[in-house]
């Protein structure tokens, strides 16, 4: 009995730590993607770059944000073919949990399908990433 205890323990300590991995990869990812935009406080620069700080398109529903991500939108550029379903996933339950947010964290298996179903905005004038 003590045995099975300390092995339910041990997976639990193990998915603890991957989701707390999850959660650190989305922080950094958006440090390296996101921030020079939205900045490191999610506050965006008035005028210029929308706050993600109390954002109703990033609280709102996973597939909408998801594919502003995927496929840009004005002068965002689309990460498409930068970063993976996991990495978005990530990013985008950084997002959906900083700053006082408080929305569900996404999956990659949520960004799939928005990713085979988008398309650009406008892929003449959509800037790319990096």
């Amino acid at each position: 009995m003590i045995r099975m205890r300390t092995l339910a323990l041990a997976f639990a300590g193990l998915a603890l730590g991957a989701s707390g991995a999850a959660a650190a990869d989305g922080r950094q990812l958006f440090l390296d993607n996101c921030s020079a935009c939205h900045q490191v406080t999610g506050k965006g620069i008035p005028g210029a770059f929308p706050a993600l700080a109390g954002s109703k398109v990033a609280l709102g529903p996973a597939p909408a944000a998801a594919s502003i991500v995927l496929n840009g939108k004005g002068g965002m550029p689309a990460f498409r073919d930068d970063l993976s379903d996991a990495d978005i996933a990530a990013v985008l339950s950084y997002v959906r949990t900083a700053w006082g947010n408080k929305a569900p964290p996404l999956t990659a298996a949520l960004v799939n399908p928005v990713r085979r179903t988008g398309k650009r905005e406008n892929p003449k004038a959509a800037l790319t990433a990096h």
